[in-house]
């Protein structure tokens, strides 16, 4: 308790001095600063600051924050980064052992395997712990597992082409083991354990919405099928349910020649409702409060959580508003809460 004391103490005072430098850095652009004792060059700034935290901060990291107040006193860096926090790249003296009197810092392992291009960015990324392996989906069509089951991490991609769609999320189905991503207007469903480069990827298609994120409900029961929750920019909140006998009854057969096997979105019982007047930006199902939840930048339905049943009905649903609306949320099992952000 005493340590913690101390150390908000000392960001505090640190704090402060980064207030006054950036006083001080304003007022000589515009010409109105006149020198005197209290003025605050590097060398003071470098000593204070070592005063205050010690060993814990580097001097490469000072002199990096330092130049970011005198470059751009406007945007005022973030005090995490004078523990080096925001830095990219190991400078190779750190590691797993090693650690800081504010924070435990592990070295990372960097993937040098570069699976999105120029111009790409990812758009999800989910970890499979069961499976030791993560699954990304980048805006340009790259769907990428990375397997922890090999030394160094394994990588195999999908790559989906499109001219206009962009991948929007992804997820897993842990029983019937596809990757699911959703474009502005189509469902993939890739078959990740195929041997074949070619035909190894289902498309449902067309969806008269653009499709904005998607989810799996994880439940304990059926080991033949998998349900998954679907937002779209209009509001509306979708729920399919696949099984084994959809890959093989709903295959297309006029174009089965292509890199993909497609399959009608008409053929599906596919429940939808209108839970939000805006985007659903996100959506996930909860299985430890067995119930989904759902946000969106609507100001009056803002965030949603109940029973998935509500989407086949009209019943009620709990929901309650924020301003602007809500841009994301965590549940935490161990302190049972939501956490939401806007």
């Amino acid at each position: 308790a005493l340590e913690l004391m101390d150390f908000k103490n000392a960001l505090e005072q640190f704090q402060n001095l980064v207030e006054k430098m950036i006083i001080q850095k304003t007022k000589e652009s515009s010409g109105l600063y006149t020198k005197d004792d209290d003025e605050i060059n590097y060398d003071k700034f470098h000593k204070t600051t070592q005063t205050l935290f010690g060993p814990a901060v580097k001097d490469q990291n000072i002199q990096a924050f330092f130049r970011k107040i005198v470059s751009n006193p406007d945007e005022k860096p973030e005090w995490l980064e004078i523990f080096g926090c925001f830095l990219g790249q190991s400078d190779g003296t750190s590691s797993p052992s090693k650690e800081n009197m504010v924070f435990l810092v592990s070295e990372k392992q960097q993937i040098t395997h570069s699976v999105v291009k120029r111009k790409d960015v990812i758009k999800g990324i989910v970890k499979v712990p069961l499976l030791h392996f993560t699954v990304t989906a980048s805006q340009r069509g790259v769907l990428t597992v990375f397997s922890k089951q090999r030394k160094p991490f394994f990588s195999y991609c999908f790559y989906f082409h499109q001219d206009t769609a962009w991948i929007t999320g992804c997820d897993f189905l842990p029983n019937l083991k596809y990757i699911v991503a959703v474009t502005e207007s189509t469902v993939i469903l890739w078959d990740y354990k195929s041997k074949e480069r070619q035909n190894n990827g289902f498309v449902i298609k067309p969806m008269k919405n653009c499709l904005l994120c998607v989810s799996t409900v994880t439940t304990s029961g059926h080991l033949a099928k998998d349900t998954i929750l679907m937002g779209d920019d209009k509001g509306f909140v979708y729920l399919l349910t696949m099984t084994n006998d959809d890959f093989i009854m709903k295959r297309s057969k006029a174009e089965k020649e292509s890199q993909f096997k497609f399959m009608d979105s008409e053929s599906f019982d596919m429940p939808k409702r209108k839970l939000h007047d805006d985007w659903v930006v996100k959506i996930k199902y909860i299985s430890a409060l067995k119930r989904f939840a759902s946000c969106s930048t609507d100001s009056i339905s803002s965030f949603v959580l109940d029973d998935i049943n509500r989407l086949e009905d009209h019943l009620p649903v709990k929901e309650f508003s924020v301003p602007k609306g809500v841009n994301a949320f965590t549940y935490c099992g161990k302190a049972k809460v939501i956490v939401t952000g806007g």
